[in-house]
């Protein structure tokens, strides 16, 4: 299915669809076929031109898809049957729809060993989460544990719990499918399913289709089914058809999709939680994907369920309350004890509410305990692999207090986007066998970026005896195109002689040959890939930064690996103490970036930024500052284009301010150094409240948008490039 993107009725239609390229000098012989090549590249390169007429008419957005103060697109749930059963996908959807579907992750979600559930339940939800293209939120709630989870449960007290697209995203890019959370409470939840239970199979059948299409509009991967009222004996007879249909329509449209019962009614039609699988609820269990049980139980609850579970066992979520209400076992920080009972047994975990760190802990020690609370469960969270290229992260969790790209500072101050969180690695602290004393450490940290606003800090201590220590960080299981191309982004802080090397593993996937790196070991399957000396002309995009000292102190290595029959496994990097040296090395090492990618895809060439398009344009007049001069103008609007989101990690959008100053005709202004406004992850972005030049009489205003894409493969495209977009406006005379 093709994301929305594509304008609504009504949407500005563009006045021009080319600019002229501008005159420029002779070329020597030397630079003439560079030249050649540019000028061809900006005049295949179209140039939407938008004009309007001022006008301060208010046009009010839709309050369901927009914020009512700032008119940035938010995202939403459904707070009655009649609004489940009245939506159809609109084009203001359009921003609520995830990048991409879960990526390829080993094993996958139907192997038969047990899962970790994680249920994010925050004040109510839609917090800050909400606002799709990020908020200036100071000190948010991040999650990015993401190896440990197998499934993410967004949860919320409305019926239709359609979860924010920035979690769908941060969750799928790590191989995590999501599932939003359909629930009916109290009286009004009892009349809610009478309505649609309690009569003919047409009833249970509509509500079950309308959640199925709304799964699929917006790509995430299915429902947790929250009864938490009682059901009248029609009602309650009609309730495992309703799940079984919904899960055989949910599997056949979505793929990987799950339908999962949360254990409070029992088949009496009594709201009787059961903090267990037994004879009373077991028929919804069999009607669905999974059955996520109640937090109150004991071991004795865990030995009786595994009679009732029989084959499947892995597909009964044992849930956990970290707050610790009611009588549970763990929770808080001895949730570890909840999870060693469970793993026992040989059940699935349903972690729920792990936001306990940061509601109810000190904001600003934030991650640190997160990270405790994390590292005390993780000897009972199998990790998953990743298994598919281009693999590139900047450690990027989404937030900072600064954004930053390739290493030159954009703007300075909070903000917060959780689609922008970037893959994340294994946590934790590592310590030598024995007596050593040798440790490696990784942490996030907002301190430093290379791209985006945090990087991986990594500090850790090489004693005398040991010549090394290393840190795995991921986990992959890739079988390995021909010629593989790695590259790692980072620098040491303060005096340091320890050398830093990226490190990977391999497997066998029938006869492995290993080709272009150095081998450690001859006994391990450990390697230090050779650093790329000569690329082809056509990766000089991503090769140009290669072994070079960057701004920030940041150092670029690029390996080339050949690789035939293998499998590519685990990522580490490796410190080493300088030659001859005897002496305990302290080190802090900053992590920017690392990347993994198939050669052949950075020979395609990338797609063309196309159709761009406008709609939504509200204006409104700038506060006075007193002075001689106009005041000014804010500008909202939303841009659409066209391009394959397949191609692209995001999309970068700028504005160049213009002038409205010049009388008309004496062609566009100067142009100014592009300024960020933002990231997009679907082919369209809103512009709110965008301050831009008045226009006097007889005089013609411009801005101008610039849309880059960024490339899964983690380059940058030029900026003449980019998709180009222009606003001229006017005021209308007096």
């Amino acid at each position: 299915m093709e994301a929305p993107g594509v304008p609504a009725p009504g949407v500005a239609a563009p006045a021009a669809v080319l600019r002229k390229p501008p005159l420029r000098a002779p070329a020597t012989p030397e630079e003439q076929p560079e030249r050649r090549a540019r000028r061809r590249i900006e005049e295949e390169q179209q140039e939407a031109v938008f004009r309007e007429v001022v006008s301060f008419t208010p046009d009010p957005m839709p309050v369901r898809y927009y914020d009512k103060d700032t008119t940035s697109p938010i995202s939403f749930y459904l707070s009655s049957l009649e609004e489940l059963l009245a939506w159809t996908p609109d084009v203001e959807d359009g921003f609520n729809v995830a990048l991409e579907p879960p990526q390829c992750r080993q094993p996958p979600l139907s192997s038969r060993r047990p899962r970790t559930l994680l249920c994010h339940d925050m004040m109510g939800g839609y917090l800050d989460d909400k606002f799709i293209q990020g908020s200036a939120t100071q000190n948010p709630y991040s999650f990015y544990h993401w190896q440990y989870i197998d499934i993410f449960v967004y949860f919320s007290h409305h019926t239709v719990t359609i979860p924010p697209v920035g979690w769908t995203n941060a969750a799928h890019r790590h191989g995590v499918c999501v599932l939003g959370t359909f629930i009916t409470e109290w009286q009004e939840g009892g009349q809610l399913c009478e309505a649609f239970l309690a009569g003919d199979a047409r009833s249970y059948r509509a509500v079950a289709d309308q959640l199925v299409l709304i799964a699929q509009f917006f790509r995430f991967d299915g429902w947790l089914i929250n009864i938490e009222n009682s059901l009248s004996l029609a009602a309650v007879g009609n309730m495992p058809h309703f799940l079984q249909y919904l899960t055989t329509q949910l599997h056949q449209r979505v793929p990987g999709g799950l339908v999962l019962w949360y254990d409070s009614v029992v088949s009496s039609g009594q709201l009787k939680w059961q903090n267990e699988l037994n004879e009373h609820n077991r028929v919804f269990f069999d009607s669905c994907d999974g059955f996520f049980t109640n937090y109150n139980w004991q071991e004795g609850h865990l030995e009786r369920m595994r009679g009732q579970a029989g084959e499947r066992q892995v597909d009964v979520y044992v849930g956990v309350d970290v707050f610790a209400r009611g009588d549970v076992v763990g929770g808080r920080f001895d949730t570890n004890k909840s999870l060693e009972l469970i793993r026992k047994h040989g059940f699935s975990v349903a972690l729920f509410a792990p936001g306990w760190v940061y509601e109810c802990l000190e904001k600003t020690e934030f991650f640190q305990n997160q990270d405790k609370f994390w590292s005390l469960l993780a000897r009972y969270l199998p990790t998953h692999s990743i298994c598919s290229l281009p693999f590139v992260t900047s450690f990027c969790m989404g937030m900072g207090t600064r954004r930053v790209c390739y290493g030159q500072e954009e703007a300075v101050g909070p903000w917060y986007h959780p689609s922008a969180q970037e893959i994340q690695p294994l946590f934790g602290e590592h310590r030598l066998e024995g007596d050593s004393g040798g440790w490696v450490k990784t942490h996030s940290c907002l301190a430093d970026a290379w791209n985006g606003g945090s990087s991986l800090l990594i500090r850790g201590v090489i004693p005398p005896e040991v010549g090394e220590v290393t840190v795995r960080l991921f986990s992959l299981q890739v079988p390995v195109p021909p010629k593989v191309f790695l590259s790692m982004v980072y620098k040491l802080e303060g005096p340091s002689n320890v050398s830093v090397a990226l490190e990977l593993t391999t497997g066998d996937a029938g006869s492995c040959h290993i080709g272009g790196i150095w081998v450690l070991n001859e006994t391990s399957s450990r390697h230090s890939p050779r650093p790329l000396r000569v690329p082809p002309t056509k990766l000089a995009r991503w090769v140009g930064r290669c072994g070079q000292q960057l701004s920030g102190g940041w150092v670029q290595r690029c390996y080339e690996v050949n690789l035939r029959g293998c499998l590519l496994g685990d990522l580490l990097v490796s410190f080493s103490r300088p030659p001859g040296s005897q002496e305990e090395e302290n080190f802090v090492c900053r992590l920017g970036e690392i990347q993994v990618v198939d050669a052949k895809s950075l020979l395609a060439p990338l797609p063309q930024v196309e159709a761009i398009s406008l709609s939504h344009v509200h204006w409104q007049p700038a506060a006075s500052s007193g002075e001689v001069t106009p005041a000014g103008l804010r500008l909202s609007c939303t841009l659409h284009w066209s391009f394959p989101l397949s191609h692209v990690r995001c999309f970068r959008l700028h504005c160049c301010p213009g002038t409205g100053g010049g009388p008309l005709g004496r062609g566009p202004p100067v142009p100014e150094k592009p300024k960020l406004l933002g990231l997009a992850f679907v082919n369209q972005y809103r512009i709110v409240d965008l301050a831009v030049a008045a226009a006097g009489p007889g005089q013609d205003g411009h801005v101008e948008f610039l849309v880059e894409p960024v490339p899964r493969e983690g380059f940058l495209v030029p900026q003449a490039e980019w998709g180009r977009a222009a606003v001229r406006y006017s005021v209308p005379s007096t």
